[in-house]
């Protein structure tokens, strides 16, 4: 079993009240849920995407709108919730009280490399949202998905700018918001061991090769000289690299 949700009791204590607090400001720094009416939670059933509903199930109504709140998982051969079958993952959502919406992704390692992956997943995304009419999906990604991808932009094309945590996509008349964006994965990691989140593998072939993972290796190494590294990237990217997200408000 991925966990029980009656173990994680609100009001959190320890790394939950932290990452609550930190949920909260980018919340209100970012107004992620000013204009919602419907929002699902991409469920991978790994620790930032359980860590994420957990929160939000706990914060809306609390200070913040009600909205309705759904998740959808996307299952497939190589993706890092592989590993649950899809009674665990409803079972967790019943225990919750979230509708849980759920898709098969069929994958051949033919022309397979994360960019086509992550469009084909997100396009599945946004077709059941919009089947549902679900008009934002909440990603779990955190403070280190945010510098990495900062640092991969700019050693591959020279641009400094990292993840927005609010961005609007025309093309399917869907809002993505990212309410984990100030939260360290050390905490996330913390918190599901503190509330027995059984920790997932990746099943994906090219998952421990790619560049990503290069780029943590090399923020690792860094951060041994420059203790601050990860704290003082995170703080670059919300006042230089991401006047976009700013603008999203």
């Amino acid at each position: 079993m991925i966990m029980q949700a009656s173990k994680v009791s609100h009001p959190f204590i320890g790394k939950g009240k932290k990452i609550e607090s930190m949920v909260r400001k980018a919340l209100f720094d970012f107004s992620l849920l000013d204009e919602v009416k419907s929002l699902a939670v991409a469920l991978s059933g790994g620790k930032d995407s359980i860590c994420l509903i957990l929160m939000l199930k706990a914060i809306i109504g609390k200070g913040f709108k009600k909205v309705n709140l759904s998740a959808i998982h996307i299952d497939g051969d190589f993706s890092c919730g592989a590993s649950f079958e899809k009674k665990f993952l409803q079972s967790f959502c019943d225990e919750i009280n979230v509708k849980l919406y759920f898709k098969e992704q069929k994958n051949s390692l033919k022309n397979f490399n994360c960019y086509t992956c992550s469009r084909k997943r997100r396009g599945l995304i946004f077709n059941i949202a919009k089947e549902n009419d679900i008009d934002t999906i909440a990603f779990g990604h955190h403070r280190e998905d945010n510098i990495e991808t900062l640092l991969l932009n700019l050693f591959h094309i020279g641009d400094f700018e990292a993840m927005l945590p609010k961005i609007k996509f025309q093309k399917f008349d869907k809002t993505i918001i990212r309410p984990l964006i100030y939260v360290s994965e050390k905490d996330i990691i913390t918190f599901a061991k503190q509330n027995e989140i059984l920790k997932t593998f990746c099943k994906c072939p090219l998952g421990q090769k790619s560049k990503r993972v290069d780029v943590k290796k090399i923020i690792k190494d860094i951060e041994r000289e420059f203790p601050n590294i990860k704290s003082n990237l995170s703080k670059a990217s919300f006042l230089y690299g991401s006047k976009k997200a700013l603008s999203c408000k």
